[in-house]
C-alpha cells in the first residue's frame, strides 16, 4: 500500500482499511490546523489505488470498511470518486462502508443527484469538521465555509442518505463563550441528526495562526473549568440519539455514550473531574495534546 505525505485518522476507523486517494489537505487554511501545512495537495491515479486495492485483496480479502485519505478525500468530484467505489467493490466485495474526511466545501462541489449516486454506491460516514455552530466563531477559524452554507450542506447530505459525523471543538469560541458555543452546537445537532457527535478540544497547534493569535492577544483560550462546563451543557441540550464520541486524546474527560440512555452517567463523569481537580487548574489553560 503507497501512503505518501502524513496520514491521519480517526480513531473509529482504526481496524479499516486506509486507502490513499489523495495527499495533504486541498483546504489547509484553518486558522487552528497544521496537519497538512507542509504537505502539498495532490491526488492519486487510478492505477495507483487500482494496484493497492489489489495488494489489498491479497492480504485483507474479508475487509469491511474502507476510509479514503487524506485530509478531505471527499474532494474529490463524484467522477473521480464513482470508479474509486467500484473497485473497491471489485476487489473487496464484503465492504459495507466507504468513509473519509470532508470538507463542507466538498459537498458543495457536488450535485444532489451525484450525492444520492455516491450514495447508492457504498460512501458514506462522512466525517465533517463543523467545529462550532456560532457564526462569528466559524468564520475565525477560516473553515472555508460559513453558518448557512454549513447547515444546508449538512441538509443535502441527509437528503441523499449520507451518514455524517458532527466534529466539533469544546473551546471552539475562546474564553468566556463555552455555554454559548454549546447551545450552538446542540441547536445544530438537534436539527441535523447526525449518525455520532465527535467532540476534540481547540488547542493552539505550532505555527498555526491561532497560535500567533493567542501570543498577540487576540484569541484567548477558554480555561479548564469553562472547557468542562460546556462539555457538560452540551451533553445536557442534546435532545436526539446520538453516539458521542469522545475518545479523542485531546479531551480532558475522554469517553464514549450513547445519548440518551448514558447521558446522566456521562454528565456524571465530567462532574467528577471538576471535583478532582485543584481550582488552579481548573482556572488555567493545560496545555494539550496536538491534533
Amino acid at each position: 500500500m503507497k501512503y505518501t505525505g502524513p496520514v491521519y485518522r480517526p480513531p473509529y476507523e482504526a481496524n479499516s482499511l486506509l486507502l490513499q486517494v489523495t495527499v495533504g489537505c486541498a483546504h489547509n487554511k484553518c486558522t487552528f490546523c497544521s496537519m497538512y501545512r507542509d504537505t502539498a495537495f495532490s491526488v492519486e491515479g487510478i492505477a495507483q489505488v487500482e494496484k493497492d486495492l489489489q495488494e489489498a485483496q491479497a492480504m485483507y480479502p474479508r475487509t469491511k470498511r474502507v476510509f479514503l485519505v487524506n485530509g478531505d478525500a471527499f474532494v474529490l468530484s463524484a467522477k473521480r470518486l464513482k470508479p474509486i467505489a467500484e473497485l473497491i467493490h471489485k476487489y473487496l466485495p464484503q465492504v459495507e462502508m466507504i468513509s473519509m474526511y470532508a470538507s463542507i466545501n466538498n459537498i458543495m462541489g457536488k450535485t444532489d443527484e451525484e450525492l444520492a449516486e455516491l450514495n447508492r454506491l457504498g460512501i458514506g460516514d462522512l466525517w465533517v469538521g463543523v467545529e462550532t455552530g456560532l457564526p462569528d466563531a466559524l468564520a475565525y477559524l477560516n473553515k472555508g465555509a460559513n453558518f448557512e452554507e454549513t447547515y444546508q450542506q449538512l441538509e443535502r447530505l441527509n437528503r441523499a442518505g449520507i451518514s455524517f459525523y458532527y466534529g466539533f471543538m469544546f473551546g471552539a469560541a475562546g474564553k468566556g463563550r463555552g455555554i454559548e458555543n454549546a447551545e450552538a452546537n446542540a441547536k445544530l445537532i438537534n436539527k441535523l441528526k447526525p449518525v455520532g457527535i465527535v467532540p476534540t478540544t481547540l488547542s493552539p497547534n505550532e505555527g498555526t495562526q491561532l497560535e500567533k493569535d493567542i501570543a498577540d492577544g487576540r484569541f484567548e483560550l477558554a480555561s479548564e473549568r469553562e472547557v468542562l462546563k460546556e462539555q457538560i451543557k452540551t451533553l445536557e441540550l442534546i435532545n436526539v440519539a446520538n453516539n458521542y464520541m469522545g475518545i479523542h486524546i485531546i479531551n480532558s474527560v475522554s469517553f464514549d455514550a450513547q445519548l440518551p440512555q448514558q447521558r446522566e452517567w456521562a454528565i456524571q463523569r465530567v462532574e467528577n473531574t471538576i471535583e478532582a481537580l485543584d481550582e488552579a487548574y481548573l482556572n488555567s489553560v493545560p496545555q494539550r495534546h496536538t491534533i
